[in-house]
């Protein structure tokens, strides 16, 4: 159990791809990890592309960047949604500054741009985006898994397995 002191913030919206939520979680928590979910409501839940839902715990007011050790943003449409909360951005932000790992998958890329951490970071994300991670100053690659120091970044669901085992592997360093 590696991860067995380690406490991870998941974010959430509806219409969150539903494996680039779920999988890593499982995986984190199979390792041991506390992976809390968080929402624009607590005890909310919302409901994925495909139909599995998803209870916040807590909402982004009630959660602080220094009480986790990481945060993993999902894809879907989620992040179109999660870029326009100014709290869930400052964590991000705040995560950043502190170089906790910061995971994201497919779309979720959105999130980081409006969070202003992409600058000069290697990134990957679905290819649909790529124009918009690029723009933020971040140089793209079409690859499984890239890893940016503490930035870990994936492309899609068949990508989850590697992806996630980065995540596990850098959060276990920290």
């Amino acid at each position: 159990m590696r991860l067995k002191d380690k406490k991870v913030l998941a974010v959430v919206d509806e219409e969150f791809e539903d494996l680039e939520l779920w999988y890593p979680i499982l995986r984190l928590q199979e390792e041991g990890a506390t992976v809390d979910l968080a929402g624009e409501k607590e005890n909310h839940t919302y409901i994925g592309k495909y139909g599995v839902p998803a209870t916040a715990k807590y909402s982004y007011e009630q959660v602080e960047a220094a009480d986790y050790d990481a945060i993993l943003v999902p894809g879907g449409w989620a992040p179109d949604k999660l870029r326009r909360f100014p709290k869930l951005l400052d964590i991000v932000r705040e995560m950043d500054k502190d170089q906790k790992p910061i995971g994201q998958i497919c779309h979720a890329g959105w999130v980081l741009i409006s969070a202003g951490i992409l600058k000069g970071k290697k990134v990957t994300s679905t290819p649909g985006i790529r124009d918009d991670m690029e723009n933020a100053g971040a140089e793209w690659f079409d690859e499984a898994v890239v890893v940016d120091g503490h930035i870990i970044s994936s492309r899609r669901p068949p990508d989850l397995p590697p992806y996630a085992k980065q995540f596990a592997d850098i959060l276990s360093a920290t």
